[in-house]
């Protein structure tokens, strides 16, 4: 049967296991499966496993409890092994690699933040300090701009917008960065103009938390922000 593996921690970590729920109905009981000073937290996979509710939940509260305890390298839901002698052939593999993590992980939590410009309060701004792109937009809005123009309006919004995306991205980062130990950034898409994590000190989540809130009321209601967590820190295994 194969092996789902929920986290890889330390050998020495309490795992405290009876008090917890696998995946599967009924939940799966939860054993380790160790080599050296390296345990991975493991089920037995049940079969047709999908991301139910249920069973998402269930992951994601061993990884809560396992990291209250101690750091913990939180695997994706369902993440399977062929059998625990697999799972163990990778622990003893890698088994330098995952040591060095979970130092680097040991007493840290994750935040996600997004951050989104209103788009009309942007397009607004791009208006008043751009001469070409306003006098391109009356053209177009009197119908007088043959195509080419309204290509060329449409170029030059788009490179502008972007372009204070990125300015704007990289000063809300500017406020945000002496808080945290590491960063992962990801696209933030069309709606977004930063979608970025964080690897915060545990002790230092409050100061973090305010950092976020004062940069958001730095930049005013045109700009929201989304922050969520703690969480695992996936971003960083």
């Amino acid at each position: 049967m194969p092996t789902y593996v929920y986290a890889i921690t330390g050998a020495d970590h309490p795992l405290h296991l009876n008090t917890l729920q696998g995946v599967g109905d009924p939940p799966s009981p939860l054993r380790t499966v160790t080599t050296g000073d390296i345990a991975a937290v493991v089920s037995d996979a049940p079969d047709g496993l999908r991301a139910k509710r249920r069973d998402v939940l269930a992951h994601e509260g061993v990884l809560e409890a396992l990291m209250a305890d101690g750091a913990t390298l939180p695997m994706r839901f369902g993440l399977l092994g062929a059998d625990d002698g697999k799972v163990a052939e990778a622990l003893e593999r890698d088994s330098d690699a995952y040591r060095a993590r979970l130092g680097e992980l040991d007493g840290h939590v994750e935040y996600n933040l997004k951050a989104a410009r209103d788009e009309q309060d942007l397009l607004r701004e791009i208006l008043t300090e751009s001469e070409e792109i306003r006098q391109l937009n009356e053209r177009t809005r009197s119908g007088a701009a043959p195509q080419d123009e309204r290509i060329a309006l449409g170029e030059l919004v788009a490179a502008k917008v972007a372009e204070r995306h990125s300015a704007q991205a990289e000063e809300t980062m500017r406020g945000l960065l002496p808080t945290v130990a590491r960063v992962a950034r990801a696209e933030p898409g069309t709606s977004h103009f930063l979608n970025v994590s964080f690897l915060v000190p545990s002790q230092a989540t409050d100061a973090f938390v305010r950092a976020v809130q004062q940069e958001a009321d730095r930049q005013g209601e045109a700009s929201t922000f989304t922050l969520t967590g703690p969480l695992p820190p996936y971003s960083f295994v």
